[in-house]
């Protein structure tokens, strides 16, 4: 019988584990476990990114469309030290994925060998709650079982190291004998139930208020049955997190959709109006756009005690299960009677809507990239999942996405890096094959590495049970994100040499890979331009011409910030009569009269 290594042992157990993918790329230093996915017939699957860096990126996708763990690989010396955004971005959206990292053999060392890094102080950080190096083969067992555990316990990224001759030793498990650890697979997780006598305080403090909004996270996703209850029962408007964008329905109409820099307007003066907040799993980090201190009463709800108390002072922080807790509320909450406050927000939530289509409508050169997404709304299938990158693209899916029925969507939420919507979306399909995925991204995240991403697209689509990957790029030439910045932050005009972008085919490169194209130069193609994506028999690049004066700012935007680009348009901004212009017709769909509503 075969001796049966380290590497060998390492995917077994992972395969118990029922890990079914590996996001990786290859190098020397994890050749001995490149050898063992040869000798175990590719399972679990060996995906193989364009770069480290993807590869972290698409295990976090994973890991976020399915609840379930993502694990990542990469050799030693730079192709670790590629890994760490993507880590990052699991580390702060509480993401769990595992990094399995190769090393230089033991013998070398401490001897300035090639590729040699100090892995365990430079993932200390990223990988805080579990990093360690596996030097004998009896330790692989426990380590790697509980860097599982507590990633997906912790919901955080969590790394082991394996030099490269600890991988290719014979395998021998703990023994019963001092200073072994044997280790086992099974854990069951439990249902964290709050405490009573702070459930009954919260819902008297609840009951009490006549004016109350609720805000929740991507933490509330399970409990969405009972937030709607919570929420009908209190006659509350429910705010969301970005985060939480998929955790209620944007076609509920008390729904006022995403808060924050990226919020909208109904959210804005819910915060700004209530008198009662109740936050269920959310750590939504904008202060500025809660309740005032002393305005409102609130209660939070969150699974991690370090979580909890945050943001607000907060009269109840109670550690629990979303669901159990909002269960165990429910039957001491009385139904709120006078329902005006409701009215009112479900009245300004029409309104947004309204808003939000006329904002998508007004005319540009040559694309409005609002419309973009607003056009994805009407022909947006009820299982699709939705990814989108930094910059731009992610004020238009935060505000003009309407999500209904199951739709799941994502982004880097608080490290906002720019590159994973690509990558995103091809974690999201090897989750889930059957189901069709939507990734924007704008043209500087697509320059970055989405175009390479679209070579790893080529390579496995095929194996997709739904063909259908539709990357959705905002052609603009521009960094536009921090174009704005620039201009509204920092009162600036746009510096060229920094924010123009080399002008290249997208279509063009994506037809050369096999895939399917479609170029929009006018805003009547968009409709049909979905309609041919959604149908395709293959994953699709939709190459779309926006217009960069279409300005992202959202519509709370302060005096101070307003003022400050239009004094950096009047410094010698190139695009000042275009801003001006958009920006005007924009602006005035929000007072212009929608279907008998005059408010």
């Amino acid at each position: 019988m075969p001796t049966q290594t380290v590497a060998d042992y390492l995917l077994s157990r992972l395969r118990e584990w029922g890990i079914d993918n590996v996001f990786a790329f290859p190098g020397d230093g994890i050749n001995g476990i490149l050898a063992s996915f040869g000798k175990s017939d590719n399972n679990p699957k060996f995906i193989q990114a364009r770069h480290e860096e993807m590869a972290a990126f698409e295990a976090v996708g994973y890991a976020k469309f399915t609840g379930r763990v993502g694990v990542c690989m990469a050799t030693s010396g730079p192709g670790a030290i590629h890994l760490l955004n993507g880590l990052y971005d699991a580390k702060l959206d509480h993401v769990p994925v595992v990094a399995i990292v190769g090393q230089t053999a033991r013998s070398a060392m401490g001897g300035a060998y090639q590729q040699e890094v100090d892995l365990l102080t430079l993932f200390k950080d990223v990988a805080s709650d579990y990093i360690q190096m596996v030097t004998v083969p009896e330790q692989l067992p426990n380590v790697l079982d509980r860097a599982i555990r507590i990633a997906v316990g912790k919901r955080a990224p969590t790394a082991i190291v394996i030099p490269s001759d600890v991988q290719e030793l014979e395998y021998t498990p703990p023994t019963h004998a001092f200073k072994m650890v044997p280790s086992s697979m099974d854990i069951r997780w439990p249902e964290i139930q709050p405490d009573d006598d702070a459930i009954r305080g919260a819902a008297e403090l609840l009951n009490s208020g006549s004016k109350v909004a609720m805000l929740i996270g991507q933490g509330a996703r399970g409990a969405a049955a009972e937030v709607r209850e919570v929420a009908d029962l209190l006659g509350a408007g429910v705010a969301k997190a970005l985060l939480g964008k998929d955790s209620l329905p944007d076609d509920l109409p008390y729904v006022t959709g995403s808060i924050g820099l990226l919020g909208t307007r109904p959210s804005y003066e819910m915060m700004r109006d209530c008198d009662t907040l109740l936050t269920v799993g959310s750590s939504f980090p904008y202060t500025q756009f809660m309740p005032k201190e002393g305005q409102a009463r609130g209660v939070q709800i969150d699974i991690d005690p370090g979580m909890i108390g945050l943001r607000y002072p907060y009269e109840f922080n109670i550690v629990s299960d979303a669901a159990s807790a909002l269960r165990a509320l429910i039957p001491h909450l009385r139904r709120k009677e006078d329902r005006s406050w409701r009215d009112d927000i479900e009245s300004k939530v029409s309104r947004w809507w309204e808003t939000m289509r006329a904002q998508a409508m007004v005319e540009a050169d040559p694309v409005n990239p609002m419309r973009l997404f607003s056009e994805l709304s009407d022909q947006l299938p009820m299982n699709a999942i939705v990814t989108a990158d930094s910059g731009s693209s992610a004020n238009w899916y935060a505000r003009q996405l309407k999500f209904r029925g199951d739709v799941r969507g994502s982004l880097s939420g608080n490290l906002a890096t720019m590159g994973p919507g690509v990558p995103y979306a091809i974690g999201a399909k090897f989750g889930h094959p059957d189901r069709p995925v939507i990734a924007f991204a704008g043209d500087g995240a697509i320059q970055m590495n989405g175009l390479n991403e679209l070579i790893t697209i080529k390579r496995y689509w095929r194996e997709w049970a739904d063909p259908r990957l539709i990357v959705a790029i905002l052609h603009n030439d521009d960094l536009n994100q921090v174009t704005w910045e620039m201009r509204a932050m920092g009162g600036a005009p746009a510096f060229r040499e920094s924010q123009d972008l080399p002008d290249v085919d997208y279509a063009a490169m994506a037809s050369v890979l096999g895939l399917g194209s479609i170029s929009v130069t006018a805003p009547d193609q968009l409709a049909s331009a979905w309609e041919k994506a959604l149908s395709a028999d293959r994953p699709t690049v939709l190459d779309v011409r926006t217009d960069p004066d279409i300005p992202p700012i959202p519509p709370h935007a302060t005096f101070e910030q307003a003022l400050n680009s239009a004094k950096a348009m009047l410094k010698g901004d190139d695009s000042v009569w275009g801003v001006i212009r958009e920006g005007v017709k924009t602006k005035a769909q929000e007072f212009i009269p929608h279907q008998g509503n005059d408010h």
